[in-house]
């Protein structure tokens, strides 16, 4: 066949004209078409210029990014593009309802936590502290308003100052500072609270209990990367350990005291709310390597030890549990704790007796401080069975991962095989920071479907590459910010790529997402957390200073509605915060529509790799208003 051969350049292919046509072919009336085609063409051109009467196709056209945005908030560098559809027929008219601005609300629920919320929480169990677990507002009961700041609202501090300072009017409670005024929590200073390390069993404050703990494990070496502190209080703990390269999820409910987890956030340090009840932690197996518990309040000896099979199952092999407090040193303490010797000698020895039946080993008890550790595989743990016939291993079909409103099980989540007793069951992680980069055993093992070393090293270099876009498309979005949130993290490439900046990174897997991903972020020397986002975040409004939308409409397109989950960004978003949204175009004009009406400043720009991409960004900014304002203005 004629060009079958020839390589196909990405023109059109010329249309073969039989030579008797072209004979027959009358000069004259071509050169009348042409001029036809011509004026045609002309008269189009003046029409779409000229801003008059209606069109039947969309305008495609570049602008300049508005001087408000590009001069304000540093998204000066990539060119703004316009996707709106400029159509006048009826059917593609915008109704008033989408067309109008969201609503503040009102002033009361400026610290609104919609799956936590303390009025709904009393219809459920009070056992085990199931009502405060997440319990979300059905369909109907959904705010479809703007939660305000609180009047004052200032930024936080820059990092590291806001580790030990914030603005008092950005969470205005003083019952901490008064019911913790002896453990040194936290103090009123003018318009600031200042937060001096202190906790309930560190009266000499975070860093020197941190040293008397760095005596039992090691803390400096990289090989302790992950923790999470149940009962974090004000999160002094996980504040200290960051100098220690040591990032920590800060988890309490809301709320044991007031605003324990608000000031965490407000401090920069990471956490979220939540509590030890009857679900599982939305955490994956072996994420932790080191769990805290200083007087959290937690009851480890009850319920056939479900907290600690819960906290095993978080821990990875090798792991260490911290517990300071009741009942450690009990023979000191006891009366100013006001508990009867009995009781408290009786829950130590409960405790020992679950941790052994765990196969934990008891490294040291020193002072109020006492330590265990997860063995490193579980071959000498199913030998113990024989003795220790409660709890069972859960069975080989389990999920481990599973923990998404997974109820606890009463069971050991087994280990992966090891061959040796010195082995480590999953493999070994790489020391701090080398694990950052390294490929996750998870995926050497071949655990994560479709993943390979290859395409692992190939994604990472691909977020560096992004990222360094961001900061030349949005430099001073990304200087300013300190709380970060990946909604869709995928293998951490982005919060990977950030390693080493001023910022630490909440990395969300959605449900929804086609592959379990976050063991593997983990693995990297990252925290995150499972998460729904058809659902609010387990975290208090104005958390975060950037968040990192990527694909994640696309993700939940027909899941649930996409106004509810810009709704629950702009909640959990602080007045002049930022977000990069990265999706198809299509869903970026309609999610530029909504953003929009919620009175933030965006813009679509071009995807990295140049504007024939589909995919495409748009940067966007919150604007600052509070609950004053609005009172003002109405």
């Amino acid at each position: 066949m004629a060009g079958a051969s020839t390589p196909y350049n990405g023109a059109c292919k010329p249309h073969h004209i039989q030579q008797y046509w072209m004979k027959r072919l009358n000069l004259l009336p071509l050169a009348l078409l042409t001029s036809l085609c011509a004026a045609s063409y002309i008269l189009g051109i003046s029409h779409h210029h000229g801003g008059g009467g209606g069109g039947g196709s969309a305008a495609l056209t570049a602008v300049p990014c508005r001087d408000s945005i590009a001069a304000e908030h540093g998204f000066g560098e990539a060119t703004a593009l316009d996707f709106a559809a400029h159509h006048a027929a009826g059917e593609l008219a915008v109704s008033a309802a989408e067309a109008r601005e969201f609503p503040a609300c009102d002033a009361r629920y400026s610290e609104y936590t919609p799956c936590e919320d303390r009025d709904r929480s009393l219809r459920f169990d009070r056992d085990r502290l199931i009502y405060r677990e997440r319990h979300c507002p059905e369909k109907g009961e959904q705010l479809k308003c703007l939660v305000p700041a609180p009047p004052g609202y200032r930024s936080p501090p820059p990092w590291p100052e806001s580790r030990g300072a914030a603005w008092f009017a950005n969470v205005p409670h003083k019952e901490l500072t008064v019911e913790k005024a002896v453990q040194n929590w936290v103090k009123v200073e003018g318009d600031k609270f200042v937060f001096p390390g202190g906790g309930t069993m560190f009266p000499n404050g975070a860093d020197a209990y941190i040293d008397e703990i760095g005596r039992l494990i090691p803390l400096r070496d990289g090989s302790i990367r992950t923790a999470i502190d149940t009962g974090c209080g004000v999160a002094s703990w996980g504040a200290s350990l960051l100098s220690r390269g040591i990032l920590t999820m800060s988890l309490a409910p809301r709320d044991t005291h007031e605003a324990q987890v608000q000031f965490a956030l407000e401090r920069g340090v990471p956490a979220m709310i939540g509590v030890l009840a009857s679900n599982r932690l939305p955490f994956p197996a072996r994420a932790f390597d080191m769990a805290h518990c200083s007087r959290c309040l937690i009851p480890w000896h009850l319920y056939d030890g479900l907290y600690l099979i819960e906290i095993d199952r978080i821990l990875r092999p090798g792991g260490y549990w911290i517990l300071s407090g009741p009942p450690i040193n009990w023979r000191r303490h006891w009366k100013g704790w006001e508990r009867t010797q009995d009781d408290l000698n009786s829950e130590q020895s409960t405790i020992e007796n679950i941790t052994r039946s765990l196969c934990w080993k008891k490294i040291k008890e020193s002072g109020d401080i006492a330590v265990w550790r997860k063995p490193t595989n579980h071959i000498h743990c199913k030998i113990t069975r024989r003795i220790f016939r409660s709890p069972r291993f859960c069975p080989a079909d389990s999920s481990p991962d599973a923990a998404w409103y997974a109820k606890m099980e009463p069971c050991i989540t087994p280990l992966p095989q090891a061959h040796n007793i010195k082995q480590v069951a999953g493999g070994e992680l790489a020391r701090w920071p080398e694990r950052a980069a390294a490929a996750p055993p998870r995926i050497v093992r071949g655990s994560v479907a479709g993943v390979s070393a290859e395409a692992f090293a190939e994604d990472a270099a691909a977020w560096r590459r992004r990222v360094g876009f961001y900061k030349a498309a949005a430099a001073e979005q990304l200087r300013r910010r300190r709380n970060v949130l990946d909604m869709n993290a995928r293998l951490g490439g982005f919060a990977a790529a950030l390693v080493g900046e001023p910022v630490w990174v909440m990395n969300v897997v959605p449900t929804a997402a086609p592959v379990d991903t976050l063991g593997v972020i983990y693995e990297r020397g990252l925290i995150g957390t499972y998460h729904d986002w058809c659902e609010a975040m387990s975290t208090y409004p104005r958390t975060y200073d950037l968040l990192h939308a990527d694909s994640v409409f696309s993700l939940y397109k027909d899941r649930c509605e996409m106004e509810d989950i810009l709704l629950e960004m702009d909640r959990i978003l602080r007045p002049e915060g930022a977000v990069i949204f990265r999706d198809d175009v299509d869903i970026l004009v309609k999610v530029k529509n909504v953003a929009d009406r919620m009175w933030w400043e965006s813009r679509i720009a071009d995807h990295e790799d140049g504007p024939l991409v589909r995919e495409k960004l748009l940067l966007a900014v919150k604007t600052y208003w509070t609950a004053q304002d609005q009172n003002q203005d109405q």
